[in-house]
């Protein structure tokens, strides 16, 4: 069992956790804006004294490793390498859906969320790619993956051999805009959340797998492309 610091800033929410043997103890999260950069390490270092925590007391550094924002991704795994190489301690690299589906299945764990026939369903955790665009794959109830990580254009026709077989449970800041076009979606107001680390990267420690520190990078999906601003500065 391990002590873990949680970062996920791959959405448009800024979120730091610290979990211990798998399960959240402390978490400090915003969802005020692309301010990633200067939050984050005010988040860790709030979580840590309010819970007495030195950071060499910390096992491991988990991040969510996207795919989402790119921006957003390098602040949260840039300033996890770098408590990694000062602390001495290990990375571990979640994938940012998978953490996003264990946020689905906790809030049901907690009664929280109620979805009839849950048992039955297909969870489908939606980040945002612009357009009619999402980065997303799909789970059963019990967060066994179904699928691959993928970036798909969603229209009516979308997922229809997997909307078949039960509930097809949408949600992620995805989600909203492909309400309407899979009008047999069920939407639940789900978000990424640091705490959504906690259970996958206590059973990654379990299991040694660890990041290497230094080669290690974001899930991006696909390649970030830069393009030239229209508004005149001139």
């Amino acid at each position: 069992m391990a002590l873990i610091l949680c970062i996920e800033t791959g959405t448009d929410i800024c979120s730091v956790g610290i979990a211990e043997n798998g399960e959240l103890i402390s978490l400090r999260e915003s969802d005020e804006g692309r301010d990633h950069a200067r939050k984050v390490g005010v988040f860790v270092g709030e979580i840590l004294r309010e819970n007495r925590i030195d950071p060499e007391d910390l096992d491991a550094v988990a991040v969510g490793k996207g795919p989402g924002s790119y921006t957003g991704l390098r602040i949260g795994v840039s300033f996890a390498k770098g408590l990694c190489y000062g602390l001495r301690k290990p990375l571990i690299a979640v994938g940012s859906l998978d953490a996003l589906c264990e946020v689905a299945r906790e809030d049901h764990e907690a009664g929280i969320l109620a979805v009839e026939g849950w048992e039955r369903a297909v969870l489908c955790p939606m980040v945002d790619a612009r357009r009619m665009e999402v980065y997303t794959r799909l789970f059963d109830a019990q967060g066994r993956p179904l699928t691959e990580v993928a970036a798909e254009v969603i229209d009516a026709g979308s997922f229809a051999e997997w909307r078949a077989k039960g509930p097809f449970v949408i949600f992620g800041n995805g989600a909203a805009k492909c309400a309407e076009v899979l009008a047999d979606a069920v939407t639940v107001p789900v978000t990424p959340s640091a705490r959504g680390l906690a259970r996958l990267a206590q059973a990654a420690y379990d299991r040694n797998e660890f990041a290497d520190t230094a080669y290690f990078e974001p899930f991006y999906l696909k390649n970030f492309v830069a393009t030239t601003s229209r508004k005149k500065l001139f």
